[in-house]
């Protein structure tokens, strides 16, 4: 009781000044995608929680797990859906290699925290928050109360360490994150994954940033190695053909800092 007293005492913070306090021993990480980096706005943020959510299928573990492959990051990649054979398999599709992506098939919070306190990676994630179970909490999988118990316990970890952590979410029939609404509050950014499973290209909108706008939007393409960054979605937004058509006109949009060009067309009979 007595060495965890003390430990207790050591972990406690002070306050410090605005002025003492140094952003630049913690810069924001370049996830080597740019749409990415777009929507988070300008990386990711040391210590910060962030929720990726979309509905079954859409292709955010892939997201996820492309990124992992693709930053020049330690990232411990932690999956309590799929096993290490499953997510090779994903992975061996996605054209990237990253030496330093540890892949964790586990569901029991208390052993990914060991893990990650050994380890100490740059970037944890976490497929996904719904199957998480604590010792703490006497509840089922899937609970609100593990929900909230576990997302507290990854919050504090990530302050703690600096170590920034990002959490996928399941949806609803509603299309809210399945759980307690309480869970897109905690977090500091929440992300909406969006898409048809039968069409090729995927939204990543912002519902909450706290440390960048809500007004960007990323633009992928679902192709065979996986999903690829839409650098100038005017290309896609308008039609291919040269021909003069009537009822055909190009207007101009914008969300957040790019602007798009999109193709208009009326149909009467």
């Amino acid at each position: 009781w007595k060495s965890g007293f003390k430990q207790e005492k050591q972990m406690i913070s002070k306050p410090l000044k605005i002025s003492e306090i140094d952003t630049t021993k913690n810069p924001r990480l370049d996830s080597k995608d740019s749409e990415i980096n777009r929507v988070l706005g300008g990386g990711i943020v040391p210590g910060s929680i962030t929720l990726l959510g979309g509905e079954p299928g859409i292709g955010k573990s892939t997201l996820f797990l492309q990124i992992s492959l693709k930053i020049n990051s330690r990232v411990l990649y932690v999956s309590g859906e799929e096993s290490e054979n499953q997510i090779k398999i994903r992975a061996n599709r996605i054209k990237h290699s990253n030496k330093e992506c540890l892949i964790y098939s586990e569901n029991k919070l208390e052993n990914i925290f060991a893990q990650a306190e050994k380890i100490k990676p740059n970037i944890l994630i976490i497929d996904s928050i719904q199957t998480l179970t604590t010792k703490t909490v006497d509840s089922l999988q899937g609970s609100i109360t593990q929900l909230k118990t576990c997302t507290a316990e990854l919050i504090n970890f990530g302050k703690r360490t600096s170590i920034p952590v990002m959490l996928i979410g399941h949806i609803n029939k509603d299309g809210n994150i399945a759980g307690p609404k309480v869970l897109e509050h905690m977090v500091d950014t929440v992300l909406q994954f969006e898409g048809d499973r039968n069409h090729l290209y995927r939204i990543l909108r912002v519902k909450k940033n706290r440390f960048g706008s809500t007004n960007e939007i990323g633009i992928y393409e679902m192709v065979s190695e996986g999903l690829k960054e839409i650098i100038n979605p005017s290309e896609i937004l308008i039609g291919k053909s040269d021909e003069k058509l009537s009822g055909t006109a190009i207007c101009a949009s914008v969300e957040g800092s790019r602007p798009f060009l999109i193709e208009v067309q009326a149909l009467v009979s």
